[in-house]
């Protein structure tokens, strides 16, 4: 029952066993480092990167994807620099290895933070108000937690624009004599947004004269008379960094770098720290269980020779702190609806650029699984947005994840089951966009309650012949058997109930699509469904020969171990021509 196939994590404070029932105090959504520690929540013990990032440089730039972890390592940083902590720092660190490890650095500095994820993007006076107040609320906090005089203050409040608030601030500070460390969370979240909505205002706030760059002019300026001694920044994407050059050239992206491909995100071992308590209580197969989180949230790697890839955090916290113990059972959504609607919206920079294109990668990407391009590590959107730039910013995004790589580049591919499920609500949406055609989402949800209830496919197939029936030619010109999965796969994808494979391995062979029941939801019906695409052109012998090898094909699944031993299950074949669908139950 345990987890034989991992190695045992010993960096997991406190321990992950707390309760004798399996329960653990789980920091969901909590971002505060000390109060996450001194809480005496569960933490994975990832205090081994501070010294990792002293050692590599002084000013660091990390972009992960939405809700990976980020702002936790940065206030991990906070409480471990912050002279403010320097009497709490056994409370809050003795435990964990920088705590027994501790570098020279260890509570030396003044901190200042700065967080810019509620800015506003209604307008560019929006932007800019709501820019210009974040900066001014941060010193002012900084200047009154370390005890500046009021003079300082009011004179940093009487400057107008962001930059010349910093300018005031850092002068102030080489004036004392102080030495800072500056932190800025999220410091491309409002720019994302502009940039799926409005190119040209992006261009604006954040190119040349524009006062994002002059706010960060300030800060290399502060940097080399002294006064930035360390700085960190996180956010999602480089997408500022290319606008920003010549006013803050001085950042290193480690985002790329193999040494911190785990620096937040879980590694397998950490994961399976987590759900071991949870297997023990409950008598759950381990190793099937790892495998569950596995399909769901792991998948990402941000160097194409890092060891292993990454569970997203932050969705694994919610899986455990969701589990319900009482009857063992999973949570009944395996995404959590914040983390859907951030990367709903995220969705939308689908837009940018040339709409049209990005649907061709996106149809790649689903069709055959991966698309390669040579990957970005800064945008000049000056000179265009192409393929390369569109695949990169899904990469950053979290869309696609580093496979592989060719001589032509590096070769992505779509991480999990999370993200291959909001890919396909998104694929439909854009299907309707083009096509101009609506799919009824409750016409769906009745034929996918005949199909796992009663046994009955045709509700479904008639869906998809009328989906197939109102595409225009643009994307129905392109249709055969490849075309017919991405489309039957896109109507499954709207009402999740199964756990949907597309060509799983099974004994060595691949069916095209299996329908399995996931935990918490019991359905009467599991599904093989094998798919044919037989031409116009071929008449009635193409068709019916088309459904004897399909026939054939299905029925040589079902005599294979792995596939007879799933109860309750159904196999279909569909045929078609791209208008009409034909559907023969085999099993």
């Amino acid at each position: 029952m345990g987890f034989a196939d991992t190695a045992p994590v010993l960096n997991c404070f406190p321990s992950v066993a707390a309760q004798a029932d399996g329960r653990m105090k789980i920091p969901y959504g909590i971002s505060n480092f000390k109060d996450l520690i001194t809480g005496g929540y569960v933490y994975i013990d990832k205090t081994a990167y501070i010294a990792k990032l002293e050692d590599s440089g002084r000013y660091h730039i990390l972009l992960r994807p939405r809700r990976f972890g980020k702002s936790l390592l940065l206030s991990s940083l906070w409480h471990y620099y912050d002279v403010r902590y320097q009497n709490e720092f056994e409370a809050i660190f003795g435990k964990l290895r920088i705590g027994q490890h501790p570098t020279p650095l260890k509570s030396r500095y003044q901190v200042l933070f700065m967080e810019f994820s509620g800015i506003s993007t209604e307008s560019h006076e929006a932007i800019y108000r709501a820019f210009n107040t974040t900066v001014r609320t941060a010193l002012q906090s900084f200047l009154l937690k370390y005890q500046y005089p009021q003079a300082v203050i009011d004179e940093v409040n009487r400057q107008e624009s962001p930059h010349e608030k910093m300018r005031t601030f850092f002068e102030a500070m080489q004036v004392q004599e102080q030495k800072i460390l500056l932190l800025i969370d999220e410091y491309d979240h409002f720019a994302n947004s502009i940039l799926a909505d409005d190119l040209k205002l992006f261009q604006h706030i954040v190119g040349k004269g524009g006062f994002v760059r002059s706010f960060y002019e300030t800060l290399k300026t502060a940097t080399l008379t002294g006064v930035i001694d360390r700085m960190f920044i996180t956010g999602v994407t480089p997408v500022m960094l290319d606008s920003m050059t010549s006013g803050f050239n001085i950042g290193e992206n480690i985002s790329l770098d193999e040494a911190f491909n785990s620096a937040v995100g879980f590694t397998k071992a950490e994961t399976a720290s987590l759900l071991q308590p949870l297997a023990e209580a409950c008598q759950l197969d381990a190793p099937a269980l790892m495998a569950d989180i596995t399909a769901w949230y792991n998948g990402y790697r941000f160097h194409i020779h890092a060891p292993e890839t990454v569970y997203n955090a932050d969705m694994v916290l919610y899986f455990v702190k969701g589990f319900d113990f009482q009857r063992c059972r999973y949570p009944k959504y395996m995404l959590n609806e914040n983390i859907a609607s951030d990367y709903g919206k995220i969705l939308g920079m689908f837009s940018i650029g040339d709409r049209d294109a990005n649907f061709a990668v996106l149809d790649e990407l689903i069709s055959t699984g991966t698309v390669t391009a040579q990957q970005r590590r800064k945008f000049d959107f000056e000179k265009g947005f192409d393929r390369d730039d569109f695949i990169s910013l899904l990469a950053y995004m979290g869309f696609v994840t580093l496979q592989d790589e060719s001589p032509f580049g590096e070769v992505f591919t779509i991480p999990n089951h999370v993200i291959r499920e909001l890919y396909y609500q998104y694929f439909k949406v854009e299907l309707e966009r083009r096509n101009q055609i609506t799919i009824s989402t409750q016409d769906l949800r009745l034929a996918l309650e005949a199909l796992a209830m009663r046994d009955d496919f045709q509700p479904l197939a008639d869906e998809m012949a009328r989906a197939m029936q109102a595409l225009s030619n643009r994307d129905a010109m392109g249709m055969d058997e490849k075309h017919l999965k991405v489309l039957l796969l896109t109507l499954l994808y709207q009402v999740p109930v199964y756990f949907i494979h597309s060509e799983r391995e099974m004994n060595r062979a691949y069916p095209d699509i299996l329908l399995l029941e996931r935990n918490p939801i019991s359905l009467p019906h599991q599904h093989l469904i094998e798919l044919k695409y037989s031409k116009k052109a071929d008449g009635d012998k193409g068709w019916e020969s088309k459904r004897a090898d399909g026939i054939r094909q299905v029925q040589g699944y079902l005599q294979l171990p792995a596939i007879a031993a799933l109860p309750k299950l159904s196999a279909w074949l569909l045929v078609s021509d791209g208008v009409g669908v034909e559907v023969v139950k085999v099993q």
